[in-house]
């Protein structure tokens, strides 16, 4: 029996092992990739702006050596979140713009989505609303294209939004308006819709139906800290009872927004609207504090400001420190390659000139398998040949068969045509002997019949004639030439019939219909059928057993 040699087997195993190691080592790769991001993610929400950005840095390089674009485009979007919290809108809409090309350019139509909305955000808090519009447009119309509902709601109440601060509240209701149904399994993102719906109201100067609205939300949301609801809610309450030139309800609100420690930006609102229901009031004292309050809270989001342009510069030069360190390691896991691919390149040709060497024997091998498999197709070959033989004659012996059954059948046939004869000639002697007594009745009849003494002996002989049973003789005769045996046996069954009853049943077995036998036995239909009755009773035949059926099983 011939053995494969197992040197091939160990070239393949260790191909294998090569391929295995290399998935290995991408799968490894992606997650370390991935687990740099969200550890980058987990540091940016904690405010730790520098440590997140070292982290997603790492995650950015070790993605686009890969082209893992997936993960390029998460580190890309979250640095750019980095910027965006630390103030420096610029450069965050400089990463964004890099993660937009990435999302269109490799993957699906929802992180294109996502970027774009990050874009429209930068835009609306540098005012720049017409690019806002934009992008938050194009996002919205991707979500539609498609059908995810959610995105759609989020983005149509950020166009709302954009337009409330554009002034436009009438666009904005339109937009508010599609986002509620869409937004009705989102309870946090329904109250920003609602809230908007609220400062439409406001804007077209409804300030009562808006602060109705709003301190409905302020009784029911329950997480007033998700997006700075709780403070939103209560700016509109102020801002309505402002409306309603309700100075004393208007400062209250105002000083319940300065209670909850709002940004900069939110008090310096605030601040203008303290500022002007004190003026309502007259008192001028506390309106030049709250302008000089204005004054200091826009110095110190300046100074805030400045102090992050410090910051990024400092996150800038870490960066680039850690790039740097990053091409020294490249540079040795390069070396370090090279040298597991000569490694490598060493072991398959050894491999290859071990290989080589066995070829000689493996051939001779295969040759002997190649003759035994021969062998044994030529034995198939026989087998097979025996096996077409025996289904030859097989075919053969149905073929005689078949003409038997059809022989029978033709036999049958003539048997047939033969009774029919038969019925025929039966009927034609009935039918003859039938008319020739009525001419006998008739001339009988005649007054002077008895005066032709030569006639009366004529009409004699012939009545004589007709009694006589030579023609049931030979109809007899006929019948067991054609049936063989079927009187004999009809005989040996049934002892107690008699003659006529033997030339009654004759008819049935010919298949005569029952008016057909009547007219030969010169008798009514009726009577043939009692008469069938009293010989099938005679025959002790069961009542459910067809007669001519039986006839024709003997």
């Amino acid at each position: 029996m011939y053995q494969k040699s197992s040197v091939p087997k160990a070239w393949l195993c260790m191909l294998l092992c090569c391929l295995l190691w290399g998935f290995q080592s991408a799968a490894l790769g992606t997650e370390k990739c991935d687990a740099l991001i969200q550890n980058g993610i987990d540091a940016m929400r904690r405010n730790e702006y520098v440590h997140s950005l070292e982290l997603l840095t790492q995650a950015r390089v070790l993605a686009e050596k890969n082209h893992w674009y997936k993960q390029q485009f998460l580190a890309i979007n979250n640095i750019g979140a980095n910027y965006y919290s630390m103030l420096e809108y610029g450069e965050a809409l400089n990463f964004y713009l890099e993660a937009y090309t990435i999302a269109i350019k490799e993957l699906e139509p929802k992180y294109e989505m996502t970027v774009l909305n990050n874009i429209a955000i930068l835009y609306s808090k540098e005012k720049k609303y017409d690019k806002a519009i934009e992008y938050f447009t194009k996002a919205y119309n991707i979500a539609k294209e498609n059908k995810e509902e959610v995105k759609i709601g989020l983005y149509a109440m950020n166009l709302g939004n954009v337009s409330n601060e554009m002034d436009n509240p009438k666009l904005a209701r339109t937009y508010f308006n599609e986002a509620l149904p869409l937004l009705k399994n989102e309870p946090q993102f329904l109250v920003l819709a609602k809230i908007g719906i609220a400062e439409c109201d406001r804007q077209q100067n409804h300030p009562e139906l808006a602060r109705k609205t709003a301190e409905e939300l302020l009784k029911t949301t329950k997480d007033l800290q998700f997006n700075d609801v709780g403070t939103s809610i209560l700016m509109i309450i102020a801002r309505s009872y402002a409306a309603e030139n309700n100075t004393e309800m208007a400062i209250a609100n105002a000083n319940k927004v300065l209670i909850a420690n709002p940004n900069l930006e939110t008090k310096i609102a605030v601040f203008e609207l303290l500022s002007d229901q004190y003026s309502k009031n007259k008192a001028f004292g506390p309106a030049l504090n709250f302008r000089d309050s204005i004054l200091k809270a826009t110095v110190a989001l300046n100074e805030i400001k400045n102090g992050k342009l410090f910051e990024n510069s400092k996150v800038k030069f870490e960066i680039q420190n850690y790039r740097n360190e990053i091409a020294l390691n490249e540079t040795k896991m390069s070396n370090e390659r090279r040298i597991f691919y000569s490694v490598l390149a060493i072991i398959i040709i050894v491999v290859f000139f071990v290989v080589w060497t066995f070829r000689n024997l493996s051939i001779k091998h295969k040759q002997n398998k190649l003759i035994a498999e021969r062998s044994e197709q030529i034995l198939a070959l026989e087998l097979e040949k025996e096996k077409s033989d025996n289904l030859l004659l097989e075919k053969q012996f149905i073929e005689k068969e078949t003409n038997a059954l059809l022989e029978q059948e033709r036999l049958k046939n003539e048997l047939e045509l033969k009774n029919r004869k038969l019925s025929a000639k039966a009927l034609y002697l009935s039918g003859r002997n039938q008319m020739i007594e009525e001419v006998l009745s008739e001339l009988t009849a005649l007054p002077q019949l008895s005066k032709d003494v030569p006639l009366v002996s004529h009409i004699t002989a012939l009545k004589n004639h007709l009694k006589t049973d030579d023609e049931w003789n030979n109809f007899i005769t006929h019948f067991e030439e054609v049936n063989q045996t079927f009187l004999n046996t009809l005989k040996a069954k049934h002892p107690g019939l008699t003659a006529n009853d033997i030339r009654f049943i004759s008819y049935i077995y010919m298949n005569l219909s029952t008016k057909e036998i009547a007219s030969m036995l010169n008798v009514t239909a009726e009577a043939c059928r009692k008469r069938k009755e009293r010989i099938s009773a005679k025959m002790d035949l069961p009542p459910d057993v067809n007669f001519y059926d039986y006839l024709t099983s003997l």
